[in-house]
């Protein structure tokens, strides 16, 4: 089950990168992400926080960043 898990996320991690590849850039925190910042993602921490992610689009209709932002649940 673990490494089920641990292939859906890597597969997911990929495509956002595919997204970075074609110009679409992808923020955790307001920031472009270091390598070691991808996991976050996944997480959800001790104070009920966990990221949503959201699509952002351009007026014409096409994705124009991807966002992760740190969410609470209250």
């Amino acid at each position: 089950m673990e490494e089920h898990l641990h292939k859906r996320r890597q597969q997911y991690l990929e495509g956002l990168h595919r997204y970075e590849a074609r110009g679409i850039p992808v923020y955790i925190d307001g920031e472009i992400p270091g390598e070691e910042d991808w996991g976050k993602i996944f997480q959800v921490n001790e104070d009920g926080s966990f990221y949503m992610c959201d699509y952002v689009g351009a007026s014409e209709g096409n994705l124009r960043e991807i966002r992760f932002d740190r969410v609470y649940n209250r």
